[in-house]
């Protein structure tokens, strides 16, 4: 399935697509929740348009169904420094989560950064998702020992139910 950049018009969707796949109670139907240690919103429709102004040449690929494209996943990439391409919010439809589409939309957005000269991919992913973590393992990606703070005073990044949350770094070579 090919990987389409998003528009402005499609913003407000993938909002709604990134809550309910990470927070409240609809993302309890897929296994990518966060709805036990953060609650709130993940993002919104104002914070992408603006964390897409702030961050040159960054974007986001959606993932559409063919015939009715209609928005089944999403992926956040931009350039982080020279060879290097962050990747986050890797989102897929919390009912559908076990169809592998996550791995397409990983997939392609590899391919894209590769094909933008990015040699490595970075991510980070809240130390409490072993679950997550080790999914990003199996597809070749690596903790780097590297970790950074949570951003507690920052709502952007949700209401978090536990103190001891953190980011871990991975990465992986293209």
């Amino acid at each position: 399935m090919p990987l389409y950049p998003a528009t402005d018009a499609d913003l407000a969707a993938i909002a709604a697509l990134v809550n309910s796949a990470y927070r409240g109670e609809t993302s309890r139907q897929g296994w990518t929740t966060e709805a036990d240690y953060l609650g709130g919103q993940r993002t919104d429709e104002a914070t992408l348009r603006a964390e897409l102004a702030e961050q040159p040449g960054a974007l986001l690929l959606t993932l559409r169904d063919e015939p009715t494209s209609e928005l089944l996943g999403s992926v956040w990439l931009e350039p982080a420094e020279a060879g290097v391409w962050y990747l986050g919010m890797l989102t897929v439809r919390p009912d559908i989560q076990d169809r592998q589409l996550g791995r397409t939309l990983m997939a392609g957005a590899e391919a894209y950064a590769a094909g933008q000269g990015a040699g490595r991919i970075r991510m980070t992913v809240v130390n409490v998702r072993d679950t997550l973590i080790a999914w990003y393992e199996r597809r070749g990606y690596a903790l780097t020992g590297q970790t950074l703070p949570f951003p507690y005073e920052d709502q952007r990044f949700g209401e978090p139910m536990r103190d001891d949350l953190h980011f871990v770094v991975m990465e992986k070579a293209l």
